[in-house]
């Protein structure tokens, strides 16, 4: 057996392999549709510019739709209606800004979706944060907000942040790059739930 025949065989069995583990090429070509909640509070702007980055990434994902709003804004049928959802927050006194403590406490209190009922349980979760210097409390301010997300057991994904403050350039390519990663991770972490979901 020459190189050349070796070489198709391999390649059938690799394409053999992929088909097996991965369903059929019209399986793959048509996904599940996904929808990724985008949520945030921002005042000065720097978090909203993120989330537009997350945003972005989302939808560069094949057959996700995004909604992109202020927690603020945020009603129980949004999160319902989302396979993933990402909170993202500027970092106030080391944590998360109390617009969004305010947006997880009223999963329970204003939409009924508090963690007895299991309505956001297997949904897609993440976190990004912005903060004015570089250990202004980033990191803890994604993890509270993914320990929120755990507690109603939401499958987590760990986030991205952004350094905005006077030693700063302001969010800058590659941190945007990094939000725009987020949301493409998420989209496809949410599409593969859910493929898994409805098997």
């Amino acid at each position: 057996m020459n190189r050349r025949e070796c070489l198709k065989r391999a390649g059938v069995l690799s394409a053999a392999v992929i088909l097996a583990l991965y369903g059929s090429p019209s399986g793959a070509a048509d996904p599940q549709p996904v929808t990724v909640l985008v949520t945030y509070h921002s005042v000065s702007g720097n978090t909203e510019k993120m989330a537009q980055a997350v945003a972005e990434g989302a939808k560069a994902v094949s057959g996700t739709s995004v909604v992109l709003k202020r927690v603020s804004e945020v009603i129980g049928d949004d999160l319902l209606s989302s396979d993933a959802v990402i909170v993202g927050s500027p970092v106030y006194v080391g944590n998360m800004s109390g617009e969004v403590k305010t947006f997880f406490d009223n999963w329970g209190r204003k939409f009924g979706l508090g963690t007895a009922t299991g309505k956001m349980r297997n949904k897609v979760g993440a976190a990004f944060a912005t903060g004015g210097s570089i250990s202004s409390g980033k990191e803890v301010t994604m993890l509270t907000i993914l320990v929120s997300m755990l507690s109603h057991q939401m499958i987590v994904i760990r986030g991205a942040s952004a350094t905005t403050g006077p030693d700063s350039p302001g969010i800058d390519a590659k941190e945007i790059a990094e939000a725009r990663d987020l949301g493409k991770r998420v989209a496809e972490v949410a599409a593969l739930v859910k493929r898994g979901s409805s098997k």
